[in-house]
């Protein structure tokens, strides 16, 4: 708690500084739509980028900017089909592998990155920005700002770090226009919306959404053949989920739905496998009865393509199971509506001007 106190107090201080001018934020003439939390840890932040691209990228020319967490590249980098993980991250990578319309750079810098996207020769037509996991990036002010809180961890429930996992205060939700509570549980009940509601103190000017996961069928990582969720409870498979993502809790639980054997096998977030990674996981499976395979994430299969040390096996039983967010209690619509309205009315009419 005591070193909780002195994080707070600096940040508290930054905050502050924003507040006043002291520290400038830079707003721009195109919709910058920004997509982050303020807890460590994964909220989802990539399957809802990804349904924003979905959501605009069929009217207008869409970039996502990051800073490309762990990549080992610096500065800014405009990612082409020849990129790899280790020039932009594993999440930049993924999205650039699902959307090759869509531009992805990536920039430590969200200024610079925004100014790049909006001046290069190649990236000039640009229409929409969105700014993945930039809510403590406050030198951009974004038009739109969403903000995610992890349903199994909401803010007013926290603490700072390292006391908690909270990288700012609650009371900072206020900057954000839309708040989503993700990862929310498919049957949740009206009365377990109304406590969430009431917790996260929503001011008049925001937007509150709820989202869940929805799973899709999974792809053999390396091979062609493909399974459906809904047929491992009923051919009784052995699941090893394997996850290095912020927070595979929900996905564990999910899971549960369609596999009644589930043995987990966590590593950190963004982490980059080794081929002593590679026996561990071989093992686990080998542990298990048959039928068996191993289940993972996409921003994990990113990482696992060029492991090796696998064993033959473990190979031909690795399945990718795609994610994907919905808006819920019937409000996609709604959602859908907020997004465009704001994108039609700051659409950009000339070249880049900061205000």
């Amino acid at each position: 708690m005591p070193l909780s106190w002195l994080y707070g107090l600096g940040v508290d201080v930054r905050n502050a500084l924003f507040d006043m001018g002291v520290l400038r934020s830079v707003s721009y003439d195109i919709p910058i739509i920004s997509v982050g939390n303020i807890t460590v840890g994964g909220t989802g932040k990539t399957p809802h980028v990804e349904y924003l691209i979905r959501l605009l990228a069929g009217r207008y020319k869409v970039a996502v900017l990051s800073r490309g967490y762990k990549r080992r590249t610096s500065g800014y980098l405009l990612a082409s089909p020849a990129s790899t993980i280790e020039e932009i991250g594993d999440e930049p990578w993924q999205i650039r592998q699902k959307f090759p319309d869509v531009y992805v750079a990536v920039d430590a810098s969200r200024r610079r990155g925004i100014e790049r996207l909006t001046t290069d020769e190649a990236t000039k037509d640009v229409e929409i920005i969105l700014l993945d996991d930039a809510y403590q990036h406050r030198y951009v002010k974004p038009g739109h700002s969403i903000l995610l809180v992890d349903y199994h961890r909401i803010i007013s429930d926290d603490r700072l770090l390292p006391a908690g996992r909270l990288r700012e205060r609650a009371s900072s939700s206020r900057r954000a226009s839309t708040i989503i509570v993700t990862k929310c549980p498919q049957h949740i009940t009206a009365m377990g919306f109304r406590v969430i509601l009431s917790s996260l103190n929503i001011r008049p000017y925001q937007r509150l959404f709820f989202s869940t996961f929805n799973y899709g069928t999974m792809r053999q990582l390396w091979g062609g053949q493909t399974l459906e969720p809904e047929t491992l409870r009923k051919d009784n498979v052995h699941v090893l989920l394997l996850t290095g993502i912020g927070n595979p809790r929900q996905m564990e639980q999910d899971m549960r739905r369609f596999v009644q054997h589930i043995v987990p096998i966590a590593f950190p977030d963004h982490h980059y496998y080794t081929r002593h990674d590679a026996e561990a996981i071989s093992q686990a499976l080998e542990r298990l009865p048959k039928p068996r395979i191993i289940v993972t994430t996409e921003k994990d299969a990113a990482r696992l393509l060029r492991l090796e040390g696998l064993s033959e096996e473990a190979v031909g039983a690795t399945y990718l199971l795609p994610i994907s967010i919905s808006i819920m209690r019937e409000e996609k619509e709604k959602f859908d509506k907020t997004i465009n309205d704001y994108v039609r009315e700051n659409k950009r009419n000339s070249g880049l001007a900061p205000k």
